[in-house]
């Protein structure tokens, strides 16, 4: 690349950067300002961050998130809550609670510390943030099998490549799919040593990062073909199901776990697993999820949520 093609370049990540991390200015509309698609927009913006246009800091108030923390502390069985600032751009508001977890992380991991890892957008942002992080010798173990599409960025295995790639030390696979037709396959797949050294491995980590979802009819389950949309609605209307942890363990608005046609149908760790795991953080950035994460909060198996200020003012709201 000549010269005056690497200056353009560089002017328009730098446009692009101003308008989305200055001006606020969505993906979106910045894709049609430029007549890009959102999705280049979005490795523009990661371009801009490679380049070093752009150092992403997550500053707040150290009282600010202090009193929102004591304030959960007391109503819910937690140790720690990570509290990002509020952000209207869904994508920025995971990036910056994926940093506050990041960051965390790399407080607490030691080597040889075992870290059971989930699926999903918010789990994958803390294994994509990047920032100084401090290499150790840990081992990360997929806590739930993998999904029918090949390279999906919010799967449990590729994101704990990722981390371990991150943070140093290994990654090891669950050799398994993470969703079968039936509990007799399950049960034949548990038989089988290898998946059972696995999973027998992610029970005793130290640590569990895992996802909180929310009763969506256009959640990632429904896209996969694990529910169907009325199965969707017929669980969340007929059977008072508000949220999973981890992707498939459906609770109620009082954190009790509820039966769905998922049970017995998935091959990772449940949530009485997770309970008896030391330190399991559970993240949900999106706004839409505060009754989700309050009814998590409830079933005693989390220790430290990390979310929005938005959502942790509306379930303190609502527990009232």
């Amino acid at each position: 690349m000549d010269k005056s093609n690497a200056s353009r370049e560089y002017e328009l990540l730098t446009e692009i950067a101003v308008a989305y991390y200055c001006d606020e200015i969505t993906q979106e509309e910045i894709a049609n300002k430029f007549g890009f698609s959102r999705i280049k927009i979005g490795r523009l913006l990661k371009r801009a961050k490679e380049e070093g246009i752009v150092e992403i800091n997550v500053r707040y108030h150290p009282v600010f998130s202090t009193k929102l923390e004591e304030q959960l502390k007391e109503r819910f069985p937690i140790s720690r809550a990570l509290i990002a600032l509020d952000h209207t751009d869904e994508d920025e508001q995971r990036r910056q609670v994926a940093t506050l977890v990041s960051g965390y992380l790399n407080n607490i991991l030691k080597d040889n510390v075992v870290v059971a890892v989930g699926q999903g957008r918010n789990v994958a942002a803390v294994a994509e943030t990047s920032g100084t992080i401090q290499v150790r010798d840990c081992r990360f173990i997929c806590g739930i099998g993998g999904t029918h599409r090949p390279g999906d960025v919010i799967n449990a295995d590729h994101i704990s490549r990722l981390l371990a790639r991150k943070f140093g030390g290994s990654s090891e696979s669950l050799y398994a799919p993470a969703y079968v037709e039936n509990m007799q396959l399950k049960e034949l797949l548990l038989k089988n040593g290898t998946i059972k050294e696995t999973l027998d491995r992610a029970r005793k980590a130290d640590v569990a990062l895992v996802g909180i979802g929310d009763m969506n009819e256009d959640s990632y389950m429904v896209k996969l073909g694990w529910f169907t949309p009325q199965e969707i609605s017929d669980a969340s209307l007929n059977q008072g199901v508000i949220g999973d942890i981890a992707g498939y363990d459906f609770f109620n608005a009082r954190g009790e776990h509820v039966n769905t046609v998922m049970d017995n149908r998935v091959i990772g760790l449940s949530v009485e697993e997770l309970r008896q795991i030391p330190c399991v953080i559970a993240i949900a950035t999106e706004n839409t999820k505060a009754m989700a994460i309050m009814g998590a909060l409830r079933t005693g198996a989390i220790d430290i949520i990390a979310t929005s200020a938005r959502n942790i003012r509306t379930i303190l709201s609502m527990s009232q």
